[in-house]
């Protein structure tokens, strides 16, 4: 049995089982499974390799993915530049196990980005500063698009503002605002990040990376000002996609 797998805390959520398992069996794989590897710590990963399964793939979601950079024996130069680790190949060279750490969620994130996006889009806000942000600050970089972050984190660093400093006129320049942050999670549904969306307007584009519900309140408060919004389904879709397309090269 060919084993791939998610590293994660808590995993009840699963969007990478219910997608790779759906994907065998579309696709008439049946030597492949999927399964969740919940950690209460990144110090038990190790322990996932002694479970006498045949592991070829990994992907690595929230709170491991800087991490779990530490077990890795090669890293990809795009995953080392971004900083964090999404998917894990695992290789036999020479009978001994290497494992190669790739960051696909900037792919995903960037494809998804992309086609909402204009030639006066050319600021962004991120709301927040952890993990997920990375890819993110990363693409924005690639694209030529200036950003600032959202923190209520202690220090500020480089690029960083308060949310108490998301004012009317700091709205007007910056048309792109990336929530990435678990804010407005199910169950969590009537929570929002606090901006001022009446600041919002038809030319602003609102992207939320989580997908679960379908429409958090932050889309919902965009779109009601008249804003291009949209959630990190098709973002999680396209690193899926790219994880297997590397598992398999």
């Amino acid at each position: 049995m060919k084993t791939y797998g998610l590293i994660g805390h808590r995993l009840g959520y699963s969007f990478s089982r219910k997608f790779f398992t759906e994907k065998f069996a579309v696709e008439n794989l049946l030597a492949h499974e999927y399964v969740n590897f919940e950690l209460d710590s990144i110090n038990e990963f190790p322990g996932v390799f002694e479970q006498g399964k045949e592991i070829y793939g990994l992907n690595c979601t929230i709170p491991y993915k800087q991490e779990i950079m530490q077990f890795m024996d090669k890293i990809d130069p795009e995953a080392a530049q971004i900083g964090a680790v999404n998917t894990v190949k695992i290789i036999s060279i020479d009978g001994k196990r290497v494992l190669i750490g790739f960051n696909t969620d900037a792919y995903g994130f960037e494809k998804s980005l992309q086609s909402m996006l204009e030639e006066k889009h050319r600021k962004a806000l991120i709301l927040g500063t952890g993990g997920a942000s990375k890819a993110i600050k990363h693409v924005l970089n690639k694209l030529g698009i200036s950003y600032l972050s959202a923190s209520i984190e202690e220090p500020l660093y480089e690029h960083e503002i308060r949310y108490s400093q998301i004012t009317d006129e700091l709205l007007k320049e910056y048309l792109i605002i990336i929530h990435a942050t678990p804010i407005g999670t199910f169950p969590n549904v009537d929570n929002c990040p606090d901006i001022p969306y009446q600041s919002i307007t038809s030319d602003h584009v609102l992207f939320d990376l989580v997908y679960n519900p379908e429409e958090t309140l932050f889309l919902k408060k965009g779109k009601a000002q008249g804003a291009k919004t949209k959630n990190g389904l098709e973002m999680l879709h396209l690193q899926a996609i790219r994880a297997w397309e590397i598992w398999n090269s």
